[in-house]
């Protein structure tokens, strides 16, 4: 008797354990769920606006009499990106350090409506230097061909001169005034005497010029 009952408790446990297992194998924990963005559609025409391309507000501020880097961190603040500068004497300088330049003109003027997209434009001079009473330097040089008469160059940057005569011309440079120094950079240089003269045919012959030093007189 006492067999019998150690036979059925044994094969209660077993079916328990079964059932148990059964259970464990069917009930299987969920998978994770992946959370998922999707990206935000690109606008039309597949580009993203930046800084350079939004509108600068309504209108050009004043940059006159401010220093040149100034001028240009001011302009930048001021939504517009597009900035160039030139020597406002007609010398034909170039602004290498910012710092060393003033604002004496500036295209488009104060108070001009515009956008990001418009070109500020400074004319400038040396710190050390007064604003002439009109800008000399908007207008780049002419380029001079054959067939054509000679500029009149006197009284002009040497820098000016030469940006006005065909790359290929054969210019001749020499300091007039009984110094013989050596010209380095054409832009400190003014002209005194020219050869063609001013008017005369320009045919590809070479071109003599007679130079002092800015701030010197002719002799």
């Amino acid at each position: 008797m006492g067999g019998m009952r150690a036979f059925f408790v044994l094969a209660i446990l077993t079916a328990l354990a079964a059932a148990t297992l059964l259970t464990a194998c069917g009930s299987g924990s969920p998978s994770p769920t992946v959370a998922t963005t999707s990206a935000a559609p690109a606008p039309a025409g597949g580009t993203v606006p930046s800084e350079a391309t939004e509108e600068a507000a309504g209108m050009v501020p004043n940059f006159i009499g401010k220093g040149l880097q100034t001028a240009r961190d001011d302009a930048r603040a001021a939504g517009f990106h597009k900035l160039r500068s030139h020597d406002a004497t007609g010398r034909a300088r170039h602004q290498i350090l910012d710092r060393d330049w003033k604002v004496c003109f500036q295209a488009p003027a104060a108070g001009t409506p515009a956008g990001a997209d418009t070109t500020l434009d400074f004319g400038v001079v040396k710190l050390d230097e007064t604003c002439p009473a009109h800008d000399k330097g908007t207008q780049p040089p002419s380029p001079t061909r054959e067939g054509q008469g000679m500029p009149d160059f006197i009284g002009k940057s040497l820098n000016v001169a030469t940006s006005s005569l065909p790359g290929s011309t054969s210019i001749t440079s020499k300091d007039v005034s009984g110094r013989d120094r050596l010209i380095i950079v054409k832009s400190n240089w003014k002209v005194c005497t020219q050869d063609p003269r001013p008017g005369a045919q320009f045919y590809g012959q070479p071109v003599s010029l007679g130079v002092v030093k800015f701030g010197q007189a002719c002799p």
